[in-house]
């Protein structure tokens, strides 16, 4: 439906954003990061209208890009330690784990189709991603299932003569332990191996972390490489990440360059050509704003909240913290040493039902065959502190009601293609050969309806549901399946 009244189409937006959840006031403990300061967002609404129609394509045509991006990287190799390190603006974490990887799978001077990365098994999934589009493996190290720390040794194990680059956490994103990050550089100095750190999570918490933290940054010998996002802790509007190196040459081999065609010369150090300035402009205005002594105070508050929610679980009988975390997030599984283990996601789901929502993690089986626990996540931001209170009571209440609530099960028909899997009736290859409308057919069939609108219906994806069938399906297959979710979910249902 299309109109010229101008007040009609907002109105239809704010009809659709009413589905959302909240951005803002702490109620969402992932994917946004609420600084809980209005005149912020304000700023960076500001700054970035006044760049909108620019791109990012050319910063010789479009100069502020040039002087926005100079700042950030001068903000950025000084809150991590390096202050010749050099650098490249991108589009959020994802953009920069994959160049971080390309960079040092170019400098590496193996074959196409040959080369690896040695990374902790929590390290993130753009590693994966990155490694799919650059047709190199990944290699996740197995980490202790009780801490969720790697042991520098395995990873070791694992380097060969095919070994481009090395990876660590600063913190991971599924538990919030850090990496060994000084052991892990030291190995890489003496196998002469490039270390990237994705402090894309938490690095700009890190920075001005109260308490003193393990050596982590550029200053970490052997570390040659660090990427942290702006639209996480730095508090500006998705699409703002940077990547620092030690190294001219090796953040040179990250771009993409040639003259090679008719049109004008191409040069992009980033995946995308053209490329939006509003985020790169948001985050350069809140640096500019917040300051050394800003993003402490901020920094503050997230460490006392923490302190307070972490104390809560450790309070909680049947639930436990995963793992060492150190920083801005950390995640709680249950308590296998009590006599009434609290299943995390039954717990999550009445955390929600009292109005915040935590982020469902599955169990996770290690190349080594141990596991990591299903898990909630929590993400610690500013404004949890405001409102850390009444969440610490929410979290016991749900406690209670969870305590004595089996296990989420995943919907029978996706428990009976489990059983079918098992006993061989079904193989892995069959599920993945089947056509994206039979694979419609099996989610609709499970309950699980692609095409069923929040915004319409007002109720929300069983997401307890989706997890639990992620635990009991063969990996590749949930891939599969969450691929035809989403893809129908985000595509109109067809017509007639």
């Amino acid at each position: 439906m299309t109109t010229r009244d101008p007040d009609e189409v907002l109105a239809r937006l704010r009809e659709l954003r009413a589905s959302d959840a909240p951005t803002h006031g702490g109620r969402v403990l992932s994917y946004v990061y609420d600084s809980g300061l209005a005149e912020l967002d304000r700023l960076a609404a500001d700054a970035a209208e006044l760049v909108r129609p620019v791109n990012g394509l050319d910063p010789t045509v479009f100069g502020s890009v040039a002087a926005m991006e100079r700042d950030l990287i001068a903000f950025a190799r000084t809150a991590f330690g390096s202050p010749e390190a050099v650098g490249t603006i991108t589009s959020g974490g994802t953009e920069s784990c994959i160049l971080a990887v390309a960079s040092a799978r170019r400098l590496s001077g193996l074959a196409a189709g040959h080369g690896n990365v040695v990374a902790p098994s929590t390290v993130h999934a753009a590693f994966d991603k990155a490694a799919e589009l650059l047709g190199v493996e990944l290699r996740r190290v197995p980490v202790d299932p009780h801490t969720t720390r790697v042991d520098p040794d395995e990873l070791a194990a694992r380097i060969d003569g095919e070994t481009f680059l090395l990876v660590a956490s600063a913190p991971n994103y599924p538990t919030g332990t850090m990496d060994p990050i000084a052991e892990i550089g030291a190995m890489a100095l003496e196998r002469s191996l490039p270390l990237h750190v994705d402090a894309c999570l938490g690095g700009f918490a890190l920075a001005w972390w109260p308490k003193r933290t393990p050596p982590w940054d550029l200053r970490v010998p052997g570390v040659t490489s660090l990427a942290a996002d702006f639209h996480k802790y730095g508090y500006a509007p998705k699409g703002a990440s940077v990547l620092l190196y030690n190294d001219r040459d090796r953040h040179r081999a990250g771009y993409f360059a040639t003259a090679d065609w008719p049109g004008y010369p191409i040069v992009n150090p980033t995946l995308l050509g053209s490329r939006s300035a509003t985020g790169t402009a948001a985050a350069w205005a809140i640096t500019r704003f917040l300051g050394d002594d800003g993003f402490g105070a901020l920094v503050a508050d997230i460490d006392a909240a923490r302190a307070e929610l972490i104390a809560t679980v450790n309070a909680i009988d049947g639930l436990r913290v995963v793992g060492e975390p150190f920083g801005p997030v950390f995640a709680v599984a249950a308590d296998p040493t009590s006599t009434h283990p609290i299943d995390p996601h039954r717990w999550s789901d009445a955390v929600r039902a009292r109005g915040f929502t935590l982020q469902a993690q599955p169990r996770y089986r290690q190349a080594d065959g141990t596991d990591l626990a299903a898990s909630t996540h929590l993400t610690i931001t500013p404004v949890t502190r405001r409102s850390v209170g009444e969440l610490s009571a929410a979290m016991v209440e749900a406690s209670r009601d969870a305590r004595s609530l089996p296990p989420i099960e995943a919907p029978g028909p996706l428990r009976d293609l489990a059983a079918a899997f098992d006993s061989g009736a079904v193989t892995v290859a069959d599920a993945l050969g089947l056509d994206s409308v039979t694979t419609e057919a099996v989610l609709i069939g499970a309950g699980i309806d692609p095409h069923t609108d929040p915004s319409q219906t007002g109720e929300a994806i069983d997401i307890g549901a989706v997890i639990a069938a992620i635990d009991v399906l063969p990996r590749p297959v949930t891939a599969r399946m969450l691929t035809e979710f989403l893809a129908s979910y985000t595509n109109p249902a067809p017509e007639g």
